[in-house]
């Protein structure tokens, strides 16, 4: 049987090679699905693919449900950019003899927007929003005792004023942890699914065959055609190093590589320390070697309680998006 550290380390060397390939930036739908809503990750530079221990690390890699060991529930909040409102919410409950069941749900609105026109710049008086909605369906089981895999069907609705788009995914993962306590590796495809189009009232016109003709009819009724553009779908492959110095003072050092159909390859780093099991402090760097990114850096912090056999943690993220300023996020699970 082939060696499965070399065939990560294969799999690893290859994304990072496809980092000059073609960038097709700005041609997905969907955005909000690459947005991780889990603040203990994102100050980890978003390295993921192996990591478990929470509900919202099915986000990255459906696989950790198999290798959670508790229930657990996680509650999100974030001021994304442009003031931008985003909520993340994920329950995962283990079923005995069946695995880890997921249920995800996340929200985002932008707001209220003056409606500007050529003819009025400075605004009709007409304001709308630009809202998205996404739920998540999974599982994730333990195959053996370092083997878990999971998938995820996803829905989406997005809307722009009074038009808007559907669509379904599906999120697939693996975990292989080498040996106990020891390294894990992890690899996941997100997003896969159809393509997709708006539509809506804000589509429909009054239309003018021929503007050089005169006495026909003007206005007439016609419909605007959007083209169907795909989801951001997303290829992660990562590993994950614990070091335990002693039971008060613990390391963890994460990796991912990120194969995107809408951008640049790229790579992922973050590191954990975690003092008396309750401290951690966090810090990380995203989108290294993607051309023309905006930050990276991100920094956290957290706290975890552990009582009769529950446990809570309060999480914390700051990331750095260059001239887009900044963002914070906030995170507060359950495990039972």
């Amino acid at each position: 049987m082939r060696n499965p550290f070399f065939i990560f380390l294969i799999l690893l060397l290859y994304m990072v090679t496809l980092a000059l390939g073609q960038s097709k930036t700005g041609t997905t739908i969907g955005q909000v699905l690459k947005i991780e809503p889990d603040a203990r990750t994102a100050a980890l530079g978003n390295a993921g693919a192996s990591l478990s221990g929470a509900a919202a690390t099915a986000f990255f890699n459906p696989a950790s449900l198999g290798r959670l060991k508790k229930s657990s529930v996680q509650f999100t909040y974030s001021k994304w950019l442009a003031d931008i409102q985003y909520n993340f919410g994920s329950a995962a409950i283990r079923v005995p003899s069946l695995g880890t069941l997921l249920m995800q749900v996340t929200a985002l609105n932008s707001g209220e927007i003056d409606v500007r026109t050529v003819s009025q710049p400075l605004g009709t008086g007409e304001r709308y929003t630009v809202t998205a909605f996404s739920m998540g369906l999974g599982i994730g089981r333990m195959l053996t005792d370092r083997i878990s895999v999971g998938m995820q069907l996803n829905y989406l609705r997005e809307s722009i004023w009074h038009s808007s788009l559907t669509d379904v995914s599906l999120n697939l993962g693996v975990q292989y942890q080498l040996s106990p306590q020891g390294p894990t590796m992890g690899a996941s495809i997100s997003n896969f699914g159809p393509q997709a189009a708006y539509d809506g009232r804000d589509l429909y016109i009054d239309y003018d065959f021929n503007q050089a003709k005169h006495g026909d009819n003007d206005q007439l009724p016609a419909q605007l055609r959007t083209e169907f553009f795909p989801l951001p779908t997303m290829f992660r492959v990562g590993f994950s190093v614990p070091l335990k110095f002693s039971e008060s003072n613990q390391f963890l050092m994460v990796l991912d590589a990120i194969h995107p159909n809408d951008n640049g390859e790229s790579l992922n780093i973050g590191a954990e320390w975690l003092l008396f099991d309750n401290i951690a402090l966090r810090s990380g760097y995203r989108n290294m070697f993607l051309q023309d990114a905006e930050g990276g850096l991100v920094l956290g912090a957290g706290l975890r309680f552990h009582l009769s056999g529950y446990s809570l943690h309060f999480d914390y993220a700051w990331a750095d998006y260059g001239i887009l300023e900044q963002t914070q996020r906030f995170s507060l699970g359950f495990g039972f």
